[in-house]
């Protein structure tokens, strides 16, 4: 049994995220995490809220609340979404936790004390208009690198080109839209990157396997134009953690927070505190400190692109710099971008289909099924409304809903609920078998990979396999002639039923439930070898009929759907 570490990119606080955000990290990681655990290793999956920085002062002050009460009442509502989807966290925590606040104080004394933060003086955009200075994404202009209008003060979306407020072309405030802004001088603390550029290049290459999306990204921001930059990673906002030496002042830094993208990926260790202070475990220094037994981890983290330059640099130089054995990433799964029905989703403007708005429509298999199986890896994807219909209507309802309610209504009306014994296994159901064989191998090796929509393709073909042996054997036909034939038909097809619920379990976990629940499974270990799962259930083993494993979409349905979500949320 191995041990693995899963942390999902932590999704900022500032509202209900879309599909979009969803299949860009935490969805493919919960898909990991049930994989690992249903083969039989010990997983710790963390993620949690992140919920410093301006989105959450904005959105609080859009919602006309205090920031801290906002922060609480979205965690609450982004923890019960994850749940809807059926995201298997060890522990969903907030980046504002005392234990992270306490780490991430104690990370920056480190690097201080390691000569790598160093004060700059600086000009920053102070607003007359506002009465403050605009942080990063206080500030909204036009990027110099490829004239998107809406690029952020510290980031271009459009481009994912790394920026500091002067860059910005015709910029403005995102409080006020004031655009008479002026520079003043200001005191911070940066992070010097540029001094563990080797070191940090060196790590990079030792990563093996890294997807080429996330080494490609990582190599640009070290060696294009002037390399690896150093970083501010302190702000002039009220909302954070506060800046400190650990537990003693910082002198010149009063009424100062650290920079968000500093104290949130701190909050992947700090999460696993929290996990223990809440009463789900014991020893969270195993995950994540190397001298205190992590060094056996293996620690995968999953992220959309936008978020690689932080995880493959920042991070990892805040963990190097710091001298201390924490546990430095093996594998980062990064994903493109999933665009809807012809554009974009745009939290904004509404458009697209939200976490909630997706659970109020139908339950969570079906667009975890969608979404994982057609995950944006090798490139960016596009979520359709017409795509959506026909996967659901043929993948889930036509091969595996169809299979499940034929065997299984056929048995009752023969044999009654319970698998009957009928002879022998022959030639087909060997056949079967050797298949089935070779593409668990196949299946196993996609997702050990974390190839996700191969990974998808392969299950699917496990499925169909099933349909075309019930077809090929017709047992409805063969029942007339010879009944004992026709028992071990359905005995080795309601067999198949209680393999297909342990292998679809990381994809399609309420279906899975239902199906071992039917078929009344008490063992549901991952199969060592098929020939052995296709025999599990005995005859005279009793099951029940599942209600509709999933529904058709019908063309109505999808029609008005895909009106409903191409405007303006509510």
């Amino acid at each position: 049994m191995a041990r693995h570490l899963i942390t999902s990119a932590i999704p900022y606080i500032n509202g209900i995220k879309h599909l979009g955000n969803l299949v860009g990290s935490q969805l493919p990681a919960d898909l990991f995490a049930r994989y690992l655990r249903g083969r039989g290793h010990e997983v710790m999956f963390l993620c949690a809220t992140d919920e410093h920085g301006t989105p959450a002062e904005l959105a609080a002050a859009k919602a006309g609340k205090p920031v801290a009460e906002y922060c609480a009442e979205m965690h609450a509502v982004q923890a019960k979404l994850a749940d809807g989807f059926r995201l298997s966290f060890d522990h969903f925590g907030r980046s504002s936790s005392e234990q992270n606040r306490r780490l991430t104080q104690a990370f920056a004394k480190a690097l201080d004390e390691a000569g790598l933060i160093r004060e700059v003086s600086e000009t920053q955009m102070y607003s007359p208009t506002d009465g403050r200075y605009l942080p990063d994404r206080y500030i909204e202009g036009t990027c110099p690198n490829c004239g998107f209008d809406s690029a952020r003060g510290d980031q271009c979306d459009n481009c994912t080109k790394q920026l500091d407020p002067v860059d910005l072309i015709n910029p403005r405030s995102v409080i006020s839209g004031a655009t008479d802004l002026q520079m003043r001088d200001t005191k911070h603390l940066y992070l010097r990157q540029s001094a563990l550029k080797d070191e940090l290049e060196q790590w990079i290459d030792t990563r093996e396997g890294w997807p080429v999306l996330t080494t490609s990204i990582a190599k640009k921001w070290l060696n294009d134009g002037d390399g690896l930059q150093d970083r501010g990673i302190t702000r002039d906002l009220d909302w954070g953690v506060p800046v400190q030496r650990g537990d003693e002042p910082w002198p010149g830094m009063e009424g100062k927070v650290f920079y968000v993208w500093f104290d949130a990926p701190i909050e992947y260790i700090a999460c696993a505190q929290e996990w223990v202070d809440a009463g789900k475990g014991t020893d969270w220094e195993r995950w994540w400190r190397t001298d205190k037994g992590a060094g056996d981890v293996t620690y995968t983290q999953f992220m959309g692109k936008d978020n690689v330059p932080f995880h493959t640099l920042s991070f990892p130089v805040t963990i190097l710099g710091s001298g201390e054995p924490w546990k430095l990433v093996d594998y980062i799964k990064s994903f493109n971008y999933l665009n809807y029905d012809g554009g974009q989703f745009s939290t904004s403007r509404g458009r697209g289909v939200f976490m909630d708005q997706a659970l109020d429509i139908l339950p969570s298999d079906y667009w975890r099924w969608w979404l994982l199986s057609h995950a944006p890896e090798s490139s960016d994807a596009e979520f359709t409304w017409e795509n959506f219909q026909a996967s659901v209507n043929k993948d889930l309802a036509d091969v595996l809903g169809n299979f499940v309610s034929r065997v299984t209504k056929f048995c009752r009306s023969k044999f009654g609920e319970v698998v009957p014994e009928g002879g022998a296994y022959g030639a087909k159901e060997e056949a079967v078998i050797a298949e089935l064989g070779a593409r668990l191998k196949t299946y196993e090796a996609h997702m050990d990979a974390i190839e996700v929509r191969k990974a998808a393709a392969e299950l699917r073909a496990i499925w169909v396999a099933g349909n075309e042996y019930l077809q090929d054997a017709a047992p409805w036909s063969v029942f007339k002639e010879d009944e004992a034939a026709a028992a071990a038909i359905i005995r080795f097809s309601l067999n198949l039923i209680r393999l297909y619920a342990v292998l679809s379990e990381p994809f399609i976990p309420d279906a899975s439930d239902t199906l071992k629940a039917a078929m009344k499974v008490t063992d549901a270990g991952w199969p060592d070898d098929i020939g052995g799962a296709l025999s599990a259930l005995p005859a005279g083993h009793g099951f029940e009929v599942p209600e509709n494993l999933f529904r058709k979409i019908a063309d109505e349905e999808r029609e008005d759907w895909q009106a409903r979500f191409a405007g303006v949320r509510d």
